[in-house]
């Protein structure tokens, strides 16, 4: 191995291929008793993480982390890419595919336990999950970067449990489920994104480690399997999620800024108001709802709130007052 590579992954704490292979492969070794062991980790994983989300609790979402074997497979797409093993690769993806399905079909089912999809609006793990930012991806690569070393390394193994916790893969699917079963689409989506986005960090990095780790040169590695195609399937998909990640992060911090404006200049344009108060702005698409209230009910002409706007926020935004009792000025 190349000397920086060394530094990272000291020939003393590497891993040899074999055993890395046990680990991350479900069809080597001992399959019955590695499949039915991610197949019991798995479901019970996902009972908890349904169970977090719908009680809205962060501890037991971590729970259902520490245990979700997911990564495993994963990981294995990553060792399947750089040894070569086409069987590898695709065996991992199916196991990621059947864990996907069973995941989000409990999920379904425990939709069921929801009263109605408006209970969900103020999940804490629900929001937290269905609107993926780049920075979401950033985290991923670390955490897949964390794993990597961990697996190549005898000792690392420790961070593991760490490892788990840090990126979320079960409980993404879970929100699919249960979103999916209320109705809730666009939040399943996200959530869906954020699954695809932590599934193909923790393969791009894992591939990166285990290049650098010199497993792409082992005896029992294919000297005629297509590495750079597969590179490039893998650097196409990441920028598939990539992109709208960022664009989900450029929206989300322009929208904040949007708000913070917004209720600058309703604070100025009421501050003459007795008992004036102006309140957080909802968002629907592009058009910003903000509440306000004073003591007769009554606002001064909008004029002068929407001179300031004007020049503030762009004209394709939309503003409305709500002065409540279903009162709603459109100012712009």
């Amino acid at each position: 191995m190349p000397r920086f590579s060394q530094t990272l992954i000291p020939p003393a704490q590497r891993q040899t291929v074999q055993a890395l292979t046990d680990a991350l492969d479900l069809g080597y070794g001992d399959k019955q008793s590695k499949r039915t062991g991610f197949l019991i980790m798995l479901t019970l994983a996902a009972l908890i993480a349904i169970a977090g989300v719908l009680t809205d609790s962060t501890a037991t979402v971590i729970g259902a982390m520490i245990i979700a074997p997911l990564g495993t497979p994963i990981l294995g797409i990553g060792l399947g890419i750089v040894t070569g093993h086409l069987s590898l690769v695709i065996r991992s993806i199916l196991w990621v595919l059947a864990g996907l399905v069973i995941v989000v079909a409990l999920g379904l089912v425990f939709a069921l336990f929801v009263a109605t999809p408006q209970s969900l609006a103020t999940n804490s793990q629900v929001l937290g999950r269905t609107s993926p930012s780049l920075m979401d991806l950033v985290a991923a690569l670390a955490t897949g970067f964390a794993g990597g070393f961990a697996m190549c390394r005898k000792d690392l193994s420790a961070v593991l449990p760490g490892v788990a916790i840090s990126i979320s893969l079960v409980p993404p699917l879970g929100v699919v489920g249960v979103c999916a079963g209320q109705g809730l689409w666009s939040d399943a989506l996200g959530a869906l994104v954020l699954f695809l986005s932590n599934v193909l960090a923790l393969v791009i990095a894992g591939t990166i480690v285990f290049t650098m780790g010199g497993y792409a040169r082992e005896p029992g590695s294919s000297t005629t399997a297509n590495r750079r195609r597969a590179y490039i399937v893998v650097t196409v998909l990441a920028v598939l999620i990539a992109v709208p990640l960022a664009a989900n992060s450029i929206a989300a911090v322009a929208l904040a800024r949007w708000s913070a404006t917004i209720q600058e200049l309703t604070t100025e344009w009421l501050a003459g108001e007795p008992g004036a108060r102006v309140y957080d702005v909802t968002w629907s698409g592009a058009k910003g709802i903000v509440d306000v209230t004073t003591d007769d009910g009554q606002v001064p002409p909008v004029d002068d709130l929407q001179e300031s706007l004007s020049t503030a926020i762009p004209s394709w935004v939309g503003v409305v007052v709500d002065v409540g009792q279903g009162h709603e000025i459109v100012v712009q």
